[in-house]
């Protein structure tokens, strides 16, 4: 299998980086995901836009020449590693490269900055879209600059893990009262013929497939608040989704072992997955 580093395809067993790369040492970069079908990238430039928007808010330099290389490399090397022809993803990754020695401040004067592409074959999780997942309440224990999409996901790690061991699929997100978001995903619940979510803020990633929920709402009309539900209301929620790249549309059926709503994926959520099928898939 073939990885993208610094201008170089490489076998992925031999590629390497620097000990003193700031990814390594302090986990200071960006990082994106994005779908692909048959060779067509979904929303692409919804991510680089939003790559751009968190190496500006990181302070990282990166010509625009390196960014807008991007999709060039990424066809690439989906083309070396024979994902063109079936589902994948492409995973892009931007540090603030390597520099000796290790301070907290940013080199002064600037380094290259690391750029590394990886792509993987992709299988939809469909029994999880099918019969909903279950999942916990944990404190939403991340910084206060959620909107960037960087590497450092130890807090969401940790929650995801938790899941796990508690046998669970995921973890719903709780802070200050309120849900926000799962370690990996969106949320979106849905109280009669309404979809609330926590709105785009310092709080949350604004998600790619989180406006594509939005917009696909829109087309069905289907209202979208973007108002927090408070823990205390949870259960009062007819339905609950994820949304994520590699998450999709998944319904969560279960938390803390009490059913949400019916306990089974409901209209809204099916309206929003067959939406999102034709917007992925065009059909």
């Amino acid at each position: 299998m073939q990885v993208y580093i610094n201008g170089q395809f490489i076998d992925q067993k031999k590629a390497a980086v620097s000990v003193a790369d700031r990814g390594f040492v302090f986990g200071d970069g960006v990082y994106e995901v994005t779908r692909v079908v048959n060779g067509t990238f979904f929303m692409e430039q919804e991510h680089l836009s939003r790559l751009k928007e968190g190496l500006k808010g990181l302070k990282i330099e990166m010509s625009d020449s390196r960014i807008e290389s991007i999709p060039v490399i990424s066809r690439d090397l989906l083309e070396l590693n024979g994902h063109m022809e079936n589902e994948a993803m492409v995973y892009l990754q931007v540090t603030r490269g390597a520099a000796f020695p290790r301070t907290h401040q940013f080199p002064n004067p600037a380094v290259d900055a690391t750029l590394y592409l990886s792509s993987s074959s992709f299988k939809p999780h469909t029994k999880l879209h099918e019969e909903g997942v279950d999942a916990i309440t944990l404190p939403d224990v991340r910084w206060a600059r959620c909107n960037l999409k960087t590497i450092n996901l130890l807090p969401n790690t940790l929650a995801k893990q938790q899941a796990v061991e508690a046998g669970v699929n995921s973890a719903v997100m709780i802070r200050d009262g309120v849900i926000t978001e799962s370690p990996n995903a969106n949320i979106f619940c849905a109280k009669g013929d309404t979809l609330y979510t926590f709105p785009a803020s310092n709080y949350i990633l604004n998600g790619i497939t989180r406006r594509a929920v939005m917009q696909i709402a829109d087309e069905y009309g289907i209202r979208v608040i973007q108002e927090p539900v408070r823990l205390d209301d949870l259960f009062e929620q007819d339905e609950l989704f994820f949304s994520g790249t590699t998450t999709d549309i998944q319904p969560v059926t279960v938390i803390d072992g009490k059913p949400i709503g019916t306990g089974k994926p409901g209209p809204i959520t099916r309206k929003i997955q067959e939406g999102y099928a034709k917007l992925l898939y065009g059909k």
